[in-house]
């Protein structure tokens, strides 16, 4: 499974420009859209966050500052405290969500203590050991609960199952305080804790809640962005497929003339005499040769305008590619014994591969041909063939490297287009039109392959083609 979807991931976006150009919109509107999502479910949540602990802070001041207020009365009035009658008139004692209160004296000592479990009194008191509360001073505390610590009395709201011998419950804990005063001495100090677990339990359903809510967006916007971009290349691929038959059908339409130019001038050369103006032999050859170059030209152009399409089919064989590439290295030794280039080919034995036999013949002569124009004399050009067996698919490894003139790190992205030349004055001198890299990269990718290149200025350039051994890896 995770193969087959490598597979089509692969093809998805290394198929043609357009798939890839859309998929990429894709992705960017899906992105902006979560983008904006995921900005407003934050916000969101923080808002709900301060709104609702700013809500239960501004609660628990307020209980302690009405049980202080009262207490303070109380001693005013009776001239003691009486901890017993402040209960029974309910000033202090417990209240929903209230885990403890306590109050205690000014050495520390228990002067009164109402809590849910009597087990969790020295927990809670370590908790308050030595904290002298300033106004509108607050903490939050954790607590873990357990059946020895807490036994069997009631639970604190969202704790509704009972507590195992084993097993433990955190909750968590809000606390405030404020010193009790008799005219400018200070009796004791009010510790109120209450229970805010319910509200980090509904935090987090709300985490789920907009985590669920995220990936549903998600699968809208992905689903909107596709018809968005989808929309959006209408357009472009109309415009690109006029200009595609245009060049496809000028190439095609070139062809008939440029081969009748050329058959004239074949008739002419055959004319000549020794009393032939030397002017006109001369002439003759410099149309001949640039007859020749349009030729090629046009041919190169139908090529790439006939790999843009859907319909450009590879006549997939099994082959030995070695014994070709063999024919090919000798064909070049013209060429390249011409230039004093030393061409030599290492593979590593047999390479039984499938695909286009021709297309593959025509990619090696691309890339060593490129290699001989821009490799001085006295250089040398290698040819490395051999099978990737540590791949789990196997793949065919074609390497080709000189050290010749080099390509600039800023050019080695553009040399792959149509029409680019690195150095177009040298490439006008030696024939070029800067399409032979780009037809190796449509042959390349039409065979599901990848092609980089690899070089430094001076020192040479290597150029690194891996393909699949069959058709379907």
């Amino acid at each position: 499974m995770k193969d087959k979807w490598l597979k089509w991931i692969g093809r998805r976006w290394g198929s043609d420009i357009f798939q890839r150009t859309q998929s990429r919109l894709t992705l960017v509107y899906s992105g902006l859209l979560m983008l904006f999502l995921v900005i407003f479910i934050v916000i969101v949540y923080a808002l709900l966050y301060f709104i609702i602990l700013n809500d239960q802070e501004r609660e628990v001041e307020a209980l302690v500052e009405q049980e202080v207020r009262l207490i303070e009365e109380h001693i005013t009035t009776n001239k003691i405290m009486d901890t017993r009658l402040l209960e029974i008139q309910g000033v202090i004692g417990p209240s929903q969500d209230q885990l403890f209160n306590y109050i205690l004296g000014p050495n520390g000592q228990m002067l009164y203590g109402n809590d849910i479990g009597r087990g969790l009194r020295p927990q809670m008191l370590d908790l308050l050991k030595g904290w002298a509360p300033k106004k509108n001073e607050l903490r939050y505390h954790k607590l873990q609960l357990s059946k020895d610590r807490f036994g069997d009395r009631r639970f604190p709201r969202g704790y509704k199952t009972p507590l195992e011998q084993t097993n433990t419950q955190e909750i968590r804990l809000l606390t405030s305080g404020k010193a009790i005063m008799q005219g400018n001495k200070q009796i004791g100090t009010l510790y109120v804790g209450k229970n805010i677990s319910y509200n980090y339990e509904l935090f987090n359903w709300l985490l789920y809640i907009f985590g669920g809510l995220a990936v549903l967006f998600f699968g809208i916007a992905l689903y909107m962005s596709h018809m968005m971009s989808k929309r959006a290349m209408i357009p472009i691929v109309q415009s690109y497929a006029r200009q595609r038959e245009f060049v496809a059908d000028a190439s095609h339409e070139l062809r008939t003339p440029l081969s009748v130019m050329l058959s004239s001038i074949d008739s002419l050369e055959m004319e000549q005499s020794e009393e032939t103006d030397p002017f006109v032999r001369k002439l003759l050859v410099n149309m001949k040769d640039e007859v020749k170059r349009m030729t090629k030209l046009v041919s190169n152009l139908l090529l790439l305008a006939r790999s843009d399409t859907p319909e450009y089919i590879l006549q997939w064989e099994a082959f030995d590619l070695q014994p070709h590439a063999e024919m090919i290295i000798e064909s070049m030794q013209g060429l390249s014994g011409s230039k004093q280039i030393d061409l030599q080919m290492v593979a590593s034995g047999k390479l039984d591969i499938e695909g286009d036999l021709e297309r593959y013949k025509q990619l090696l002569i691309i890339l060593l041909d490129n290699a001989l124009k821009y490799t001085p004399s006295g250089g040398e050009v290698r040819l490395r063939l051999s099978l990737d067996v540590n791949d789990i698919n196997r793949k065919l490894v074609i390497v080709v490297e000189d050290n010749g003139i080099g390509i600039a790190d800023e050019e080695q992205e553009q040399i792959f287009h149509r029409f680019y030349r690195s150095d177009k004055s040298r490439s006008r001198q030696m024939g070029g039109h800067g399409l032979g890299l780009a037809i190796a990269k449509s042959i390349v990718e039409a065979h599901h392959g990848t092609i980089h290149v690899s070089s430094s200025l001076g020192e040479g350039t290597s150029f690194t083609v891996t393909l699949p051994i069959t058709r379907g890896s």
